[in-house]
């Protein structure tokens, strides 16, 4: 990381704005007041960050990218909101970031390490955790909270108010309208459950052995037979102690606005295409 911090003279840096060390702004970047980058950042250029963004430390931000627009959600009153995103993040070119909504949350918070591929956008109001990468044009509706180590297919659409667990993983055009369990692996118009995430969780270092508990717990709790209720105690009582299947239950237990995305019919209770 360079030391000092350099603005090209064709940037636009407004009084009021926090520029850490070793901080680029390149051509054509406009930083408003009240924006605050970390020590690292890097705006390519043409990048837009409006006031109450806080860039993490690391960031590198692609060209025509634009961080902290006003919520596109008409109970928004023009008061003052933010965007908060973590360290170390890729934001690609054309990237849209919403701040939160001042008659709701507030506050749009991304976590560290992301991955943002080009034209992906993060409506207001959301949650997003760390390590999550979202594919070319991506997008998040309002409100929507998404858990560490999550992966966007490109074009995958996620509707306002919806919930996806950690490690899980969305196909290529998918569109989610129901909350997605941890680990968890989505496909298809509308999307549903086609297993699990074996290759993310081996990844991730998930021993073998909670990974054969939580699909033997997947089985059945999506078991067509009964309902997702009636499964829930059988699995607590077979698998409750396994700390993986645990993340699972708490999750379908919490309960969210929007209804859980299920596996189809067709495909009964578990799918051979788990390995995404």
């Amino acid at each position: 990381m360079q030391s000092q911090t350099t603005i090209h003279p064709m940037a636009l840096v407004e009084p009021g704005a926090e520029l850490g060390v070793g901080v680029a702004v390149g051509p054509f970047c406009h930083v408003e007041a009240g924006a605050r980058l970390g020590d690292g950042v890097e705006l390519v250029s043409h990048v837009v960050v409006h006031r109450g963004v806080t860039v993490g430390e690391g960031c590198k931000v692609s060209s025509m990218a634009v961080l902290g627009g006003p919520p596109q959600n008409t109970k928004h009153k023009g008061g003052p909101t933010t965007l908060v995103i973590g360290k170390n993040c890729t934001i690609r070119e054309g990237v849209t970031m919403h701040r939160g909504t001042d008659t709701s949350r507030g506050e749009t918070t991304v976590g560290d390490n992301g991955n943002f591929l080009a034209y992906a956008h993060i409506a207001h109001d959301c949650i997003v955790g760390d390590n999550v990468t979202m594919a070319n044009v991506a997008t998040l509706g309002g409100h929507v909270e998404v858990g560490n180590n999550v992966t966007l297919g490109g074009l995958a659409a996620v509707h306002q108010m919806t919930r996806i667990g950690h490690h899980a993983f969305a196909g290529g055009a998918a569109i989610i309208d129901g909350d997605i369990i941890p680990y968890g692996m989505v496909m298809g118009n509308r999307a549903r459950l086609r297993g699990l995430n074996v290759i993310g969780m081996k990844r991730s270092g998930v021993a073998r052995a909670e990974i054969f508990a939580l699909r033997k717990a997947y089985r059945m709790i999506f078991d067509p037979s009964r309902s997702v209720a009636e499964n829930i105690p059988e699995v607590e009582r077979q698998f409750g102690q396994s700390p993986i299947v645990r993340d699972v239950l708490d999750f379908i237990q919490a309960r969210g606005k929007r209804h859980f995305t299920v596996p189809p019919l067709r495909a009964g209770a578990d799918s051979d295409d788990d390995d995404g």
